[in-house]
């Protein structure tokens, strides 16, 4: 091992809270998919910083708007208004559903916006109506609210009392779904296809049925797409799938290509709820991560990166229904666009260590389930390159 990487790692390890369980590699360079780590070796990548850099490491249209704004606004207060903010709200709402655009720094900040602008909604109407319904095995982020929110207990474990107000319903049960909501229901929050769940996809008409419940009990539906969002699925946005939309959405991870950004979308008879002093974020879209978000949006499109991930997702997971039927360890293979799963009768972090010593970046979730969310450039020979490689692992 170079030497460079174990001091890296016993530098950091003394330092940075351990909240993470590293690999044992210090990544220095990023291009394309390309990751190299300090002792020169390269990695192929697979995870995209768990579905963040869609477009690829240090792409040249984000690494130039980065460069230049940086030289010529960093920050100022939200108090002001500035231009790159301004263009990136106009990018969004021109190209989904909503009228209004809440920016703030991660996905659990958007959920935390989202969560408060459903109850403020009911409030400013007079209702108390304030919980939400939310999946079981979900995951909407590790501030107290959103892990509140999130239905897995291994999240909300060692942290209770959680913040009250949530239900929790199976995924994927419509009928669930319509028992659970009372009269102090506002809200229902779901990840159109579950991630960190298990890259789970729903049934194609179980949105469309939550929409209409939705609408038959005069409640909001808000979509978490931080995961799904931004081209990940085939679609811009996941939700666009199933014909349906819903009243508010959060993204996150790959809006920026890697700076640290979450929005919140909503339509204007919800987001109205939100006024001068009601919410707010320091560090909210500012003039240098609003540049690189535009960056990214306007090469996603002109690069017609969306239309290639549905081509290669498409090609990506018949290679791996082929290891299906090449392995009886593979129990299922699932997911849309470059957001796949592959999962194993056993517990796979043993692939993943594998696979990263022959150059591969894969993840493992939920024990079992071997997750791929590659950049949306990934070629078709990177693709087969790492179904070898999984072919002679697998049992």
């Amino acid at each position: 091992m170079n030497p460079d990487i174990p001091d890296i790692m016993a530098r950091a390890d003394a330092t940075i809270a351990a909240t993470y369980k590293r690999f044992p590699i210090a990544l220095v360079r990023g291009e394309d998919c390309t990751l190299t780590d300090a002792a020169g070796k390269t990695y192929t990548d697979f995870l995209a910083g768990i579905a963040v850099c869609n477009l690829g490491h240090c792409h040249p249209r984000v690494t130039a708007a980065v460069s230049e704004q940086a030289r010529t606004l960093l920050h100022v207060s939200n108090l002001y208004y500035t231009l790159p903010q301004t263009a990136l709200a106009e990018w969004l709402t021109e190209h989904s559903f909503a009228d209004r655009v809440f920016f703030c720094n991660s996905g659990a900040e958007a959920n935390e916006a989202a969560i408060k602008l459903a109850r403020r909604f009911f409030y400013e109407k007079g209702e108390d109506r304030h919980r939400i319904i939310s999946a079981e095995a979900s995951f909407h982020g590790r501030t107290m609210a959103t892990l509140s929110a999130t239905g897995q207990e291994k999240i909300r474990k060692g942290f209770h009392p959680v913040l009250p107000g949530f239900d929790f319903v199976p995924f994927n049960d419509a009928d669930a779904l319509r028992d659970a909501i009372g009269p102090e229901t506002c809200a229902v929050l779901l990840e159109p296809i579950q991630g960190e769940g298990g890259v789970r996809v729903p049934s194609p008409d179980y949105l469309a049925s939550v929409r209409r419940i939705c609408d038959e009990a005069g409640i909001l539906l808000i979509f978490d797409e931080i995961q799904t969002g931004i081209g990940r699925t085939g679609k811009l946005f996941a939700h666009e799938h199933f014909g349906i939309v819903p009243d508010i959405m959060t993204l996150a991870k790959a809006l920026a290509n890697g700076l640290p950004m979450g929005a919140m979308l909503a339509k204007e008879w919800a987001a109205s709820a939100f006024g001068p002093g009601v919410h707010a974020s320091t560090f909210g879209g500012t003039p240098l991560v609003s540049a690189a978000a535009f960056a990214t949006l306007t090469a996603l499109m002109a690069e017609n990166l969306i239309e290639g991930c549905r081509a290669k997702g498409a090609y990506f997971k018949e290679r791996l229904l082929w290891l299906k039927d090449r392995h009886k360890a593979v129990v299922d293979v699932r997911g849309m666009g470059l957001l796949l799963g592959m999962e194993l009768e056993t517990e796979c972090e043993t692939i993943v260590t594998a696979a990263m010593a022959e150059g591969f970046l894969i993840n493992c979730i939920q024990g079992k389930v071997l997750r791929f969310a590659p950049p949306l450039i990934i070629r078709e020979e990177q693709i087969d390159a790492l179904i070898d490689c999984l072919d002679e692992m697998l049992p």
